[in-house]
């Protein structure tokens, strides 16, 4: 990718979305001056066709701005409404104004549309809904929306009569895919961004006389941070595609890295790196919330290994060389 689109998205992060910024809206303050900033950029549209007022770019070439997304926990759902919008272009559907969140719904006994934990739920306008073979878009202002663990996330249910707002949409399998995909992409940003002010915490906190990261057990916990963080890092950038089998191993892997780097980056800062005003915790908070959304680890696991078992042709090792070949 042009460094110029990555350069340009950080530039608007950098002015617009601050970690303040980031502590008010999750606070309960308006996401609406950060989204419309946003929207004014054109990133939202970055992966729909020139001819449609969008950059052009593939999921591949996004990468860098998805995961940006996560190196500055962007408290709106920027990445998710860059995948949605292009799928909605591609399906022919009339793209709204407004951010959109992905999740996967169920139908109850009274027909409610349920959207358990939708990661945004809380600031998104819109919510493209997975609901068997079909996928609707939905208003979300029209959802009783309840309080997710997350503070930007939430439970929202349509009723039958606010479904007819919907609008179906055409072509998305499984919208688990796209989701998971993104969210692999954010929980790298966040690793390195995790990693790094850890290591530079460790450089700059002394005891004993000299940096605690002269010490040799402080060392190998962050040898193994580091080793998590790239290591996820390269399996998200491999699996942002629209193959299920690559985005599984993706989020499988992100989210293992998630669990580790959030405990051992809490022990390096000690006690310190839980409290409100310390940085730390609203990207290990986003680290836990972000392994959860879209199936974890275990569940992501059992995909893979499910195409492993019911696979016919050809060796297991042929399987891995198509998954993790970069090109």
């Amino acid at each position: 990718m042009d460094d110029i689109y990555i350069d340009a998205l950080r530039g608007v992060l950098t002015d617009r979305c601050t970690l303040q910024a980031v502590r008010d809206i999750e606070g309960g303050q308006s996401a609406e001056a950060l989204w419309q900033a946003i929207e004014e950029s054109g990133f939202a549209d970055a992966l729909l066709p020139e001819v449609e007022g969008g950059a052009g770019l593939s999921l591949t070439e996004a990468f860098p701005l998805l995961e940006l997304c996560g190196a500055f926990v962007v408290p709106v759902p920027l990445a998710e409404t860059m995948v949605a919008r292009s799928l909605l272009a591609q399906a022919g559907v009339p793209r709204p104004g407004g951010s959109i969140a992905l999740a996967q719904g169920r139908l109850q006994n009274d027909d409610t549309l349920v959207c358990e934990r939708v990661s945004f739920g809380r600031v998104a306008d819109w919510v493209l809904v997975g609901l068997g073979k079909t996928c609707l878009l939905l208003p979300a202002d029209a959802a009783a929306s309840t309080a997710a663990v997350a503070p930007l996330d939430a439970t929202l249910s349509w009723s039958a009569p606010a479904q007819a707002a919907a609008l179906p949409v055409s072509g998305v399998a499984d919208v688990r895919v796209p989701l998971a995909c993104v969210l692999a992409a954010q929980l790298a940003g966040a690793l390195m961004s995790v990693f790094t002010r850890t290591l530079q915490y460790a450089n700059d906190r002394n005891q004993f006389g000299r940096p605690i990261g002269k010490f040799q057990a402080i060392q190998h916990q962050l040898g193994v941070i580091s080793e998590h963080a790239f290591a996820a890092r390269m399996a998200a950038q491999m699996g942002c595609s629209t193959d299920r089998l690559r985005v599984a191993i993706a989020k499988a892997r992100t989210s293992e890295a998630a669990l580790e780097v959030a405990a051992l980056s809490h022990s390096i800062h000690g006690a310190i790196g839980f409290t409100e005003e310390f940085d730390l915790q609203m990207y290990t908070r986003r680290l836990h919330a972000w392994r959860q959304a879209g199936g974890s680890e275990s569940h992501w696991h059992d995909v893979v290994g499910a195409e492993l078992v019911d696979r016919r042709d050809g060796l297991a090792l042929d399987l891995i060389r198509a998954t993790t070949d970069p090109a």
